[in-house]
């Protein structure tokens, strides 16, 4: 996919030269994975590998997304390539569906099932005296204090609420944007999506803040038993996504700068869009899930 064709045909779906990129995604994941994994084992190569890896990553996926938006503003790509695109976006964005409700069904699971288990309720009524004897089933739980440790959950209503208002601001200020594109108001298309864009960046200082707080000040760790590792598991992932759908908008404030887009052609824009109201509505289910209940 290095070069596009010099003679674009509109009724003709384009499909893209032979592209070295995908082989070196892959030897770049390959490396850091395995960094990954000899990081965690304590092997002494192990971390500068990982992000030797992740760097050589972001610098291919960087060079091939040049590619796609050439060939983009150079005409190659037709309704079917278009529908072909927003498929693509429905399949990942579904994928990320079934990667949260993983974790959310292990919340689930842990809490009106394993833990009633553990108590001595229903079939497992001789597990707490097998196992723990003295074990309470009460949410949140830290498992034995011997082994998960006394600590505090956050209040929904501190932190946990003024990134949820953060958020849906930004779903607010995203949603002007994209209005904006399609009358072809450029100018407030750079100030509302310039406006998501510092409205992502303070949810993520702010997530990073109440990290530092759970850790130095509540004994809230990953090790602090099933709500410790299943809290941070979601809104640590949460968070990335959120810090990846802050880049994606950042890539279109720039195309959108260099005059990219117009009213009826800006699917790149509608896709990135897709994925923050999505992160957006992720972020609901763990206000109330993680934080409230």
């Amino acid at each position: 996919m290095a070069q596009a064709h010099a003679t674009p045909d509109p009724n003709v779906y384009f499909v893209p030269h032979q592209s070295k990129w995908p082989v070196y995604a892959s030897v770049a994941l390959f490396v850091a994975m395995l960094g990954l994994a000899s990081w965690m084992n304590e092997i002494s190569w192990g971390m500068p590998a990982f992000y030797i890896g992740l760097a050589g990553l972001a610098a291919i996926l960087f060079k091939w997304f040049a590619d796609v938006i050439l060939e983009s503003i150079s005409g190659y790509y037709n309704k079917q390539v278009d529908v072909s695109f927003r498929m693509g976006m429905v399949w990942f964005i579904f994928s990320e569906v079934m990667f949260f409700a993983a974790f959310f069904g292990a919340l689930f699971y842990t809490r009106q099932f394993a833990l009633p288990w553990l108590g001595g309720e229903g079939s497992g009524m001789m597990t707490n005296v097998v196992l723990w004897e003295n074990f309470s089933a009460g949410w949140p739980s830290t498992g034995p204090a011997e082994i998960g440790g006394a600590f505090q959950t956050i209040p929904a209503w501190g932190l946990p609420l003024i990134n949820t208002l953060i958020l849906l601001t930004s779903g607010v200020t995203l949603t002007i944007a994209h209005h904006a594109l399609k009358a072809g108001h450029r100018r407030q298309v750079l100030f509302w999506l310039g406006t998501t864009i510092a409205l992502g960046v303070t949810f993520a200082f702010v997530q990073g803040y109440e990290y530092i707080h759970a850790y130095q000040d509540l004994n809230l760790t990953l090790g602090s038993g099933i709500y410790g590792s299943t809290f941070f598991m979601l809104t640590g992932f949460h968070g990335a996504h959120v810090l990846l759908g802050t880049i994606m908008l950042i890539v279109m404030w720039l195309r959108v700068a260099r005059g990219h887009f117009d009213a009826e052609n800006h699917f790149a824009f509608e896709a990135a869009a897709w994925y923050w109201h999505f992160v957006d509505v992720v972020w609901l289910g763990l206000f109330l899930f993680v934080y409230v209940l």
